[in-house]
């Protein structure tokens, strides 16, 4: 920019852009201003920040908290501005502008939310929100900004005290809840082992049922076809019972006693043959001794298992209903041997 007393205004309107130019001495002098990109930063930090020792923005939030801003804003000169600037601020442009308005938009928007949105996913939208307005503001006088940022937020020492109880708090809470899942999902697999045992027991029951009823099935269809077997074959052959039931006796039954109304179940004509040769030896046994004092006839018999009661089982004579004969199975000699009345 070049300041000038023969020109109106006291300066040239247009800038001098880099270059050979013409300037009148005594009369005229130039002032230089950066085209650069400058970056202001103000910050608590002894060395970081434009300003020695803490530089700070401080500001309020809307519930009252104290919070503290390090932040920094890159900008430069329009060109085609400069002369504006140079009538506006001249050199002041930094002191008496850019920081300024930077400190108050940053404690307006501050204002806008609490301290735990300022200290959480709010501190976005608070940085976006600066950048669009200081963006604008500094437009307006002939600055161009590229960013602003937020660099730390600070906060009281009881605020800071505070927020670490309760941050150990939250920890301390979800360690528990931690622990409790940990639990929860020892007692889940627990109880998916304990009803998987049991849904195996069960399984295994109604396997064994099913095999139960499987095999009291097929015994019963197998007895219902031998039964079905024997009906036919009894239905065929009457008399296949008797000679069944006959071999079934002990070999060691050798008479029979048969009761009136009883059902034949041996030959009859045996049964006679028997009678009538026992009957016989007898009699010649008992001629030699004695007159004969019984006259033979068909008697009933007797069944006779050794050191057993005779049982009756056959048929019985009609001429006297208490009397019976028995049929011994002894030889003539033993018969002998009774002796004489």
């Amino acid at each position: 920019v070049v300041v000038s007393l023969i020109s109106p205004g006291g300066v040239r309107p247009e800038p001098l852009r880099a270059g050979l130019h013409l300037i009148v001495p005594i009369l005229e002098n130039e002032v230089l201003y950066p085209i650069y990109w400058q970056t202001y930063t103000m910050s608590n930090k002894m060395s970081e920040g434009a300003k020695v020792g803490d530089d700070s923005i401080r500001a309020r939030t809307s519930d009252g908290q104290e919070v503290r801003l390090d932040s920094s804003v890159i900008f430069r000169i329009d060109l085609e501005q400069a002369v504006t600037i140079h009538v506006d601020w001249q050199e002041r442009y930094i002191e008496d502008f850019v920081r300024p308005v930077i400190r108050g938009y940053v404690r307006t928007q501050v204002s806008q939310f609490t301290v735990k949105e300022v200290n959480s996913s709010a501190r976005r939208d608070l940085e976006v929100t600066l950048g669009r307005l200081l963006s604008e503001e500094f437009a307006s006088k002939g600055i161009i900004m590229d960013q602003f940022l937020v660099r730390d937020i600070s906060f009281t020492d009881e605020y800071a005290h505070a927020i670490e109880e309760k941050q150990v708090a939250l920890e301390n809470i979800e360690k528990a809840d931690h622990e409790a899942e940990q639990i929860r999902n020892l007692a889940a697999g627990e109880r998916d082992k304990l009803e998987t045992e049991a849904e195996g027991l069960k399984e295994k029951a109604i396997l064994e049922a099913e095999g139960r009823a499987q095999a009291i099935l097929l015994e019963a269809q197998a007895q219902a076809e031998a039964l079905k077997l024997i009906s036919e074959a009894l239905a065929q052959n009457p008399d296949l019972l008797t000679y069944e039931y006959i071999n079934k006796l002990s070999p060691n039954i050798r008479a029979m006693l048969v009761p009136n109304n009883a059902p034949l179940i041996l030959p009859l004509q045996d049964l006679v043959d028997e009678s009538a040769l026992s009957t016989t030896v007898t009699g010649t046994v008992a001629a030699e001794t004695v007159a004969p004092a019984v006259t033979a006839t068909l008697t009933p018999a007797t069944l006779s298992t050794p050191n057993a009661q005779p049982t009756p089982i056959g048929v019985s004579t009609p001429s006297r209903q208490s009397t019976s004969s028995v049929i011994p199975t002894a030889t003539a000699s033993s018969l002998g041997s009774q002796g004489s009345p």
